[in-house]
């Protein structure tokens, strides 16, 4: 809704809305799976949106990226193989990248446009997409899991938009089956979880759905999104092991920069709120 020069994504359910001011649209189309649409704003830069959903912004999308991407890295011993499902604006694949360890990372969007849009409006998040170790393929990436060989992957990073239209599929024990059985001994699987203030009943249904297709650790990370609903957001952690302990000394020496995250802010992502333990512990 563009009204009065303001962007708004309102949440009816929960009788909120969030809004940004905008100079001008800098583009719009209907891909064949969702319709995007790219504004300049007044004082968060470029913003991408889809099907009328906020997705990434230059000014605030450091904390989604690097969370996303720096917890489950510095959780897994050696991450040497990383898949990314979605993640069409290639933030996370850049984030997945300041790792040396990491020797390849593909990354499976079904919707190329929203990558070439990226390229154009947000280049410093494609700064990596020439990397030698980065392979971009524009496909299904449930097809691409569930045809996938045993022990073919250490980290599946699910960097989906909300789970309805092409994303839906992402958050079923279906799919967390088939990333259960291409994942490596260590290897772990990480989702976008939503909002534990508006979205509890999504997140409990996830983390049910990643249980029942045999992932018995589970680990939720909390961090500051003020672009998605409630301005407080997730990614839920699945694994074959423990993921309540990370190597906390590789991530305190980290060899790259980040804007948010850092081994305090991992130590401090991990603790769970009174009413998550309630339904979770």
């Amino acid at each position: 809704m563009l009204d009065d020069q303001w962007f708004s994504e309102a949440v009816s359910s929960d009788g909120s809305a969030f809004s940004l001011k905008i100079k001008r649209k800098l583009h719009e189309e209907q891909s064949e799976f969702q319709f995007l649409e790219i504004y300049e704003t007044e004082h968060f830069g470029n913003l991408m949106v889809i099907d009328g959903c906020t997705m990434v912004s230059t000014r605030d999308n450091f904390f989604y990226h690097e969370m996303m991407s720096h917890p489950v890295l510095f959780t897994h011993p050696n991450p040497k193989r990383v898949w990314i499902i979605g993640g069409g604006d290639c933030g996370t694949l850049k984030e997945v990248l300041k790792h040396p360890s990491v020797e390849q990372a593909v990354q499976i969007d079904i919707d190329e446009r929203v990558t070439r849009l990226a390229e154009i409006y947000f280049p410093e998040l494609c700064e990596s997409n020439h990397d030698p170790r980065a392979e971009l393929k524009f496909i299904d990436g449930i097809k691409w899991v569930k045809d996938a060989a045993p022990n073919s992957v250490d980290i599946i990073i699910v960097d989906s938009t909300d789970p309805v239209g092409p994303a839906e599929g992402l958050f079923c024990a279906e799919f967390y089956r088939d990333c259960f059985n291409c994942l490596s001994e260590n290897g772990i699987v990480v989702q976008q979880s939503e909002s534990a203030l508006f979205h509890m009943k999504i997140l409990a249904e996830m983390r049910g759905e990643m249980q029942a297709a045999g992932f018995n650790h589970q680990q939720t990370v909390f961090f500051p999104q003020c672009l998605y609903p409630s301005g407080w957001w997730s990614a839920t952690m699945a694994s074959k092991t423990d993921l309540s302990v990370f190597r906390e000394q590789d991530a305190a020496n980290k060899s790259f920069e980040t804007v948010y995250y850092n081994r305090d802010i991992h130590k401090a992502s991990l603790a769970m709120p009174e009413f998550f333990k309630k339904a979770f512990a």
